[in-house]
Parts: structure tokens; sequence; C-alpha cells
């Protein structure tokens, strides 16, 4: 927020000055990205959606991701699993200390639901993000909240009603905020400095990721190149989903167990492969229709000749 304030009060010859390049921000910039809410709900827009209208919408726009139920983890994790009433009542959900329960939904882990309005409304549909108006979001989280058994089929969220909701979230009481980290020291009690000390804490860690999930084909390149994205040193590396705008090879993507896949092969490198086959005689090496093999040519003959009759054979 003292960023925004920063770029509202800047001027143009200000940002250049300090910087050498860009300019300020105008008004309608800012407004346009400064979008997130808040778990204090400061930044809700005003707006309704009912359970009714969540479900219609959620059939057009949402369940080919995640499931008509919000249960599919053919492309996300889960949204919708694991919460009982008895969570509501508590604020903890008690399969979280279950290490043999199967999934960790999203509505087991998150603790505001600010945080699922936000996300959706900015992030939502994954090919059309920000696409959503202000009532289709708080229709399409009503949804969600109903098929979470939080709130029933005739309710319609809005931003009088979502502080309501807040109070029965099912694991309210699973985030703490006596740190001062996010969502900041606001919420905490105002005494606490943020720890930058910590030691590194992983141990006994997986040799190799299974990979359960992954985005379909036709979203792959909605974001452009995500390797172009990341950096091309350390261990988080982008996968590539598209051609590098800019003409730079892209990152290797990693492997399971900390090494790198062979680069893919380029035109020029098939050609000269499948001229090199063809010298070798490889029958891959033929292209499509350049010559016909003796059993084709027989069978173009067969079909030729007059007079020949195929009886039908007997079902």
């Amino acid at each position: 927020m003292a960023l925004v304030a920063a770029l509202a009060v800047a001027s143009p010859a200000h940002a250049l000055d300090d910087f050498g390049l860009g300019r300020a921000a105008t008004p309608d910039e800012i407004k346009a990205w400064d979008i997130d809410v808040r778990p204090d709900f400061a930044g809700l827009p005003i707006g309704s959606g009912s359970v009714a209208d969540g479900e219609i919408l959620w059939k057009d726009k949402c369940a080919v991701c995640h499931g008509a139920f919000g249960e599919s983890n053919h492309v996300f994790s889960p949204l919708v699993g694991g919460v009982t009433k008895d969570d509501v009542k508590a604020g903890h959900v008690a399969a979280l200390k279950n290490p043999d329960y199967p999934v960790r939904t999203t509505f087991m882990k998150v603790a505001t639901i600010s945080t699922l309005f936000d996300y959706i409304r900015r992030a939502m549909p994954w090919d059309a993000p920000r696409s959503l108006t202000n009532g289709q979001t708080y229709a399409a989280l009503a949804y969600l909240l109903n098929l979470s058994e939080i709130v029933p089929d005739d309710f319609v969220l809005s931003d009088q009603t979502i502080r309501d909701v807040q109070t029965m979230m099912p694991n309210r009481k699973g985030m703490t905020v006596q740190h001062a980290l996010w969502p900041g020291v606001e919420f905490s009690d105002r005494t606490l400095e943020p720890d930058v000390g910590a030691n590194l804490c992983m141990k006994n860690c997986e040799k190799q990721v299974e990979i359960s999930s992954t985005l379909p084909d036709h979203a792959l390149t909605l974001h452009g190149d995500i390797a172009d994205q990341n950096r091309r040193i350390g261990q988080t590396r982008g996968q590539t989903t598209g051609r590098s705008a800019a003409g730079i090879p892209a990152a290797p993507q990693p492997t399971g167990e900390g090494g790198s896949r062979p680069p893919r092969t380029t035109p020029r490198k098939r050609t000269l492969i499948r001229r090199k086959d063809k010298a070798r005689g490889c029958a891959h090496a033929q292209r499509p229709g350049r010559r016909r093999t003796a059993s084709k040519q027989n069978s173009q003959r067969r079909r030729r000749t007059p007079g020949r009759r195929i009886d039908a054979v007997p079902a």
C-alpha cells in the first residue's frame, strides 16, 4: 500500500530524476492494478452472487478444469473435500492432522475467505483471467462454500455477508499472525518483527518428484513461454510452453533427479537426421506419399482390376 501511495503522488519528472526511465503511473493505471482484497476486507468490491447462479457459472467456465463439484485433480489440486461440519464449528480441519488422509484440498487449508475471493477475481478462469464480474466472483465462491457445506443452498454471498462466512471457515484458526509477516503487522499484536534469521529445516526430502497433474494442451501457451519468465540458474526452472519472442533459447527443464532434459531438436537438425537415416536405408526417413510399398501397390492394382468382385464377409 505504501508503494501505491508513492506512485499516486509521484510526478513524471520525479520518476525520471530518480531512476532515469519510465514515468509515474496514472490514477487509472493504479486503480486497475490495486485490486487486492485483504483479510480485513479492505478492497472488497460491492456485489453479490447466489449459490444457484454460481452453479450455472461453474458448469460453464470452471468445471472443465476443477470438475463439476470442485473435486477434480487432473489439472489443479482439488478445491473441495476433507471438511466436516465439526471442522466448521471448531475452526480447525481434523483431517490435516491425519497423515494417511489422501489429499489436501483448498478448503482444508485456506484460513481467510478473502484469499479465495481475491484469487478467483484476479486469476480465474485460467484461459480468461479477470474476465469475471464482481457478481460472478461472489457467485462462484458461494457455490464452493455450499459444496463444502459451509452455507445453505439458498445462500447469497455479498460484501455484506462475507464477514459472517469468515467466522465459519473450516480452517480459520489454522493461520498464525503473530510473526509480523503476511498479512501484515496490523493483524498481530504489533510488537513483533519479521524473522529473517531462519535456518534450513527441510530434511529427508524425496529425491524424485512425482507429477500428478498437468495443464491441458490448449492452455499451455496462454501466458507465454514460462521458461523465458524464470531465471536460467537455480533449482526453479519454468516449463517450456512456447517459443521465445526474443529468440533466446529456453531454459533446460529439470528432471526429477536435478539434471536437465536434452534440448529440443531444431528443424535443421531434424532435416540432417532424416538425410542421414535415408542414407542408411531407415524406413522412417521416407516422407509420406513418396514411395509405395509392394503390398500397397498390389492392393491398389487389385482395386483397379475390372470385373473383380469381393464377397461380403458373413457376420
